[in-house]
Order: structure tokens, then C-alpha cells, then sequence
């Protein structure tokens, strides 16, 4: 099964792989938050920073990237997800930035190509996250399945649909999360 193609969960964008037209997009850089260094943080934000890791390491990591049986790389569950849990929840906020086809023409074919895999686009533009392509949502690897186990809901978040087991792939209806018709070949 290959996918042809996604919707995003928040409307009409999809993803499959590749890019229409171009110009430079403005640099990131600028735009990017860079955390103190852990040596120049004082010890009481170092505590503080370490439990809040290891609370999120303990209680909000579900999930793994592995070989998907059924069409490349999935998401598999590490350890039991519960029901109506959302297993991919981050702690890094991010959002896309929007650009047109032409914005992106002038990048080099293999960061089009990557863009065009991994980021959700239609006709009139192509959404990029701000933390750029280096760091990627986990979200963008679950397989489509007429039984999902996972959707997406309205305001982009994901959610389990039933309890799931060590070792079981995450999978999701694109029809259903993505209000769109996707077609497999």
C-alpha cells in the first residue's frame, strides 16, 4: 500500500511528495527560541526542568518509530495507551508557517522533496513547522486503516479510540481524520 495522499487535520492540506514552484523562504533562525545552556541555568531551574523531563519521560512517552508492516515506518506503542489518551502529545509548541509554491521553488530538490513528504500543502500553499525539518512529529508516520485506533480530532490533537497493547501500530483513518478521500495504489 503506498499513500497518495494526506489532509491535515485542521482543513484542506494534504502531503504526498514533491513541490510545484518557488523563491527563497525567510530564515528560521530568526525566529527560533534557543533555551539557556544547562550551564548557565541556576540550580533550582535545573531541578525544576529535570522533573518536569522526567514526568514527561514517566507518564506522556507512548510511542516509538519502527517497520511498519503495512507501508513503510509507523508508530508502534512502547507500552499500554489507554483509551482516549493522546499518545503523540509534545512538549514543544510549534506551529506552521505558511508558503507558496513559488516561495520554496529556489531550495534544493531533496528539501523539496522532503517538504513535500512531511508537510501539509494544497494548491496555494505549503505549511512548514517553525522547528523546521531537522525535528519531526511522529504524527506524520501513522498508517492509514479502514479500523483505526487512533483520529486526530478538530483541534489537531490525537486521541486513542481504544486501549492499545505493547508492540500494536498506531493507525488512523485519513477519510475520517482528514475529512477527504485518500487513494492507496
Amino acid at each position: 500500500m503506498q499513500q497518495d495522499r494526506k489532509s491535515c487535520p485542521q482543513s484542506k492540506y494534504h502531503f504526498d511528495s514533491g513541490i510545484r514552484n518557488s523563491e527563497s523562504p525567510p530564515s528560521l533562525r530568526s525566529m527560533t527560541v534557543v533555551p539557556k545552556l544547562w550551564s548557565e541555568m541556576s540550580e533550582k531551574n535545573k531541578k525544576s526542568l529535570k522533573e518536569t523531563i522526567m514526568n514527561h519521560l514517566a507518564n506522556e512517552v507512548y510511542c516509538h518509530l519502527g517497520i511498519s508492516p503495512v507501508h513503510g515506518i509507523g508508530v508502534f506503542a512502547v507500552r499500554p495507551i489507554p483509551k482516549g489518551t493522546n499518545p503523540l502529545r509534545s512538549r514543544v509548541k510549534h506551529r506552521e508557517i505558511s508558503f507558496t509554491h513559488a516561495e520554496l521553488k529556489s531550495l534544493p530538490r531533496g528539501v523539496r522533496k522532503q517538504i513535500k513528504m512531511f508537510c501539509y500543502y494544497d494548491d496555494d500553499e505549503v505549511l512548514v513547522s517553525t522547528m523546521g525539518l531537522n525535528t519531526m512529529d511522529f504524527a506524520v508516520y501513522l498508517n492509514h486503516s479502514k479500523t483505526p485506533n487512533i483520529r486526530f480530532n478538530k483541534d489537531g490533537s490525537c486521541e486513542v479510540l481504544r486501549n492499545i497493547k505493547t508492540g500494536e501500530e498506531l493507525m488512523m483513518d485519513y477519510d475520517h481524520s482528514f475529512d477527504g478521500v485518500h487513494i492507496f495504489e
